[in-house]
């Protein structure tokens, strides 16, 4: 029998999740059985309980996995102050990742999938939130992060709601109108309350 290294069952370890993380954005948790998800990652399902208790136990580190680097690539990258929170805006607005769903964004992806997930699912999701949330807030208001806390909610309420509409509609036009909109809106509630 063949031993392998932590290291290697580490690695087989994230390739799961980061497979597992596309495949329900695209297809859904529901669309996505144990056996696609490992295919997706070159393995056999019963390598699968190797690494997880069970399906649950996969959805609820590949949705905290996903909102961790969606905090680490997108909102810790962009600019400071309002310039930064615009540019998340204008990119998660954008065709691209509208089309981009196994890409994209867990939140666009997954909230009604997720509002039926256990507690501890909903528990990761929340946290991974608040991250996304605090990270928008400190550009948001650098001298205060904790009072644009809830200004950042519903930004990203705004956007997610945006998003699944765009990806909904088969009316090409009305999608990138309705994209366009929601900038709008988002950058009119970013300004909102603010001295000019």
């Amino acid at each position: 029998m063949v031993r392998y290294t932590k290291e290697h069952k580490s690695e087989t370890r994230r390739r799961i999740i980061e497979t597992a993380g596309r495949r329900f954005k695209q297809d859904g948790i529901d669309g996505s059985g144990v056996s696609t998800l490992m295919k997706d990652a070159g393995l056999t399902n019963g390598a699968f309980y190797a690494h997880f208790e069970s399906k649950d136990d996969l959805v609820t580190t590949a949705i905290a996995d996903q909102l961790k680097t969606q905090a680490e690539n997108v909102v810790a990258r962009a600019a400071p102050g309002r310039a930064g929170v615009e540019q998340i805006v204008r990119g998660y607005l954008s065709p691209l990742h509208r089309d981009s769903l196994g890409d994209g964004c867990p939140n666009a992806a997954l909230l009604d999938e997720i509002g039926r997930c256990t507690d501890t699912t909903r528990q990761a999701y929340t946290d991974g939130v608040l991250v996304l949330i605090d990270g928008i807030a400190a550009r948001m208001a650098p001298d205060a992060p904790s009072s644009a806390r809830v200004k950042a909610l519903g930004l990203l309420g705004l956007m997610a709601g945006t998003l699944q509409l765009s990806r909904a509609l088969t009316d090409s036009q009305l999608a990138h109108e309705l994209l366009d909109q929601g900038i709008d809106n988002a950058l009119t509630l970013l300004d909102a309350g603010q001295c000019a």
